[in-house]
């Protein structure tokens, strides 16, 4: 399981939501081992005056928050932060300067879906690699 915010400018993501987040996608899926099915992404868009960012810093400034279960290993935590500054640089003209990512990780216990909580959910996909 893993849940992905994206803070941008409004007029940022106009018209870029879905290459963005095909982008992500294909990240998480590659590095994580997460089924294509599960795509959690959430934009928020906000107004110039909402996202206070240092000058030099352009208009693409984005920054990325991927809440996930704890128990993947530190290298493949830095292979999906390297997958995601390249891909997004190449695949969706996010240069590396203008990009912020970060990890947040819980316990399966503090996880809710489906009814029940994480760690009493069997999943179809390993969160220990």
């Amino acid at each position: 399981m893993a849940q992905v915010k994206i803070y941008a400018l409004r007029s940022s993501l106009e018209g870029r939501r879905e290459p963005l987040s095909s982008v992500i996608h294909s990240c998480v899926t590659e590095v994580l081992g997460l089924p294509a099915e599960k795509k959690f992404h959430r934009f928020i868009p906000l107004e110039a005056e909402d996202f206070v960012r240092p000058a030099d810093r352009t208009e693409n400034y984005t920054i990325l928050e991927v809440q996930m279960m704890s128990g993947r290993t530190k290298e493949t935590k830095k292979r999906l932060i390297q997958a995601l500054f390249e891909r997004l640089e190449v695949e969706a003209g996010i240069a590396r300067s203008d990009l912020e990512i970060c990890l947040l990780e819980s316990p399966p216990e503090n996880w809710g879906f489906r009814g029940f909580a994480g760690d009493e959910v069997k999943l179809s996909y390993k969160v220990n690699l």
